[in-house]
């Protein structure tokens, strides 16, 4: 992953530069990940998915719509954050305009830069901010503090604060200590490996990636 000029020892893969502040999206390959212990081992036959969810993400917007933007992320990927705060307020922009759905696929591909698998923890903890209905403002809360890579993740305590600034509710801490949605986790990332995804962020519309996902890139794929 990229985070600055910081380079951690994975590849990494560039797009036009667009003069944007995203000038490379970076890669994990999945197949490398197995082994190190993202997947769990054995996960429920039936995996209860959270409120607008399926076993692949989380749905924001009017599912209706004529389009459909994919966005796969990592919430301790640093080009993700990136991504968000160049991107983020455009695809706003658009569901809120009716012209597409958003489905986030918050995969968990970094644990293995953090010591406390950050990855996995926030990624279930995003499934209790969907139950709870405040999915799109957990997820910006997340990368505003997002920690360091080979730093320890945001602990349980500040994932539940920040579930309940979202306004999350007072069910949302309990969802979070049960660890509810930690299967769903696994199968997202899981699933994501499986329809060949290799990188966060991956951004799709009506199937297609986009390579350098800018906001005008973005605009042009939906009124395409």
């Amino acid at each position: 992953m990229a985070g600055g000029s910081k380079k951690n020892p994975v590849t990494a893969r560039s797009g036009p530069s667009r003069g944007t502040v995203i000038g490379i999206v970076a890669v994990v390959l999945f197949a490398a990940i197995v082994g190190v212990g993202v997947y769990w081992a054995q996960r429920p036959a039936d995996v209860v998915t959270p409120a607008n969810s399926t076993a692949t993400g989380t749905t924001v917007g009017n599912p209706s719509a004529s389009k459909k933007i994919d966005v796969y992320q990592d919430f301790q990927c640093p080009v993700c954050k990136q991504f968000e705060q160049q991107s983020g307020a455009t695809i706003d922009q658009i569901v809120a305009s009716g012209q597409a759905e958003v489905v986030y696929h918050p995969v968990a591909i970094l644990d293995r830069y953090s010591p406390d698998r950050y990855s996995s923890r926030a990624s279930a903890a995003s499934g209790c901010a969907a139950d709870a209905g405040v999915f799109a403002q957990y997820l910006k809360l997340l990368y505003e503090n997002q920690p360091g890579e080979n730093q320890p993740g945001l602990t349980d305590a500040t994932l539940i604060q920040l579930g309940e600034q979202a306004g999350g509710g007072p069910g949302f801490a309990q969802c979070v200590q049960s660890g509810k949605y930690a299967p769903w986790t696994a199968e997202v990332t899981d699933q994501a490996s499986k329809d060949g995804i290799q990188g966060t962020p991956t951004v799709k519309v009506d199937g297609q990636e986009i390579q350098d996902p800018t906001p005008d890139a973005i605009r042009a794929a939906v009124a395409g």
